[in-house]
């Protein structure tokens, strides 16, 4: 039996990856939520802030969010509209190869 061992990080979701949650945690994160620590809606500076204080690696879309980690030293991962379309175009080439065509 493999058994994964727990994240030595553990990572803040950002509002539009909260429903990723149970996904990640399935994963073997450990993992909160912007909305679970009562900063919805809040400056980005201060998820950033409170992403420092905990020890935490953010997870968001949100380029100006990853700017303002990389400046005070926070653990970030910048998931861009660009990386996910890249991601999708291949899965769907992968399962239908013919699909894609000359736009006309």
């Amino acid at each position: 039996m493999i058994v994964k061992e727990m994240s030595l990080l553990n990572l803040l979701l950002d509002e539009m990856y909260a429903g990723l949650k149970e996904y990640f945690e399935t994963l073997g994160w450990k993992v909160v939520t912007v909305q679970e620590i009562g900063l919805q809606g809040a400056k980005d500076k201060d998820i950033v802030d409170y992403a420092k204080k905990n020890t935490l690696l953010l997870v968001t879309q949100d380029q100006k969010s990853a700017e303002l980690a990389d400046l005070i030293g926070v653990k970030c991962v910048l998931i861009s509209n660009a990386m996910i379309a890249k991601i999708a175009d291949a899965k769907i080439q992968e399962k239908y190869p013919d699909a894609k065509g000359k736009i006309t």
